[in-house]
């Protein structure tokens, strides 16, 4: 994991941690708030580096990708066809 994101996570087991229920609840709700807003710039920046390194010549493999992000490669190709969310929302494959 990196640095930056276990400093993250360490962040949120401390407001998780918080004693008094109230202001542990006002924390996570602004928290929640800004990931809401965050979530899509996020979303965007990770498929810029997934679309760079396929735009690489020769195209740099899913299965790189994924090893390089950490992710699955479904998830890579995922990414690549500006899926979010689940896979209840995605166009169905014609049939033949």
């Amino acid at each position: 994991m990196t640095e930056e994101a276990q400093r993250v996570i360490d962040a949120m087991d401390a407001l998780e941690a918080m004693t008094d229920p109230l202001e542990r609840a006002k924390a996570i709700g602004e928290v929640m708030a800004d990931q809401a807003a965050r979530g899509k710039r996020w979303r965007e920046m990770r498929r810029a580096v997934v679309l760079e390194m396929r735009a690489q010549t020769p195209p740099v493999s899913y299965r790189k990708i994924a090893d390089a992000l950490g992710i699955g490669l479904a998830t890579v190709q995922d990414i690549e066809r500006g899926y979010t969310g689940s896979g209840k929302d995605r166009p169905r494959k014609a049939e033949g």
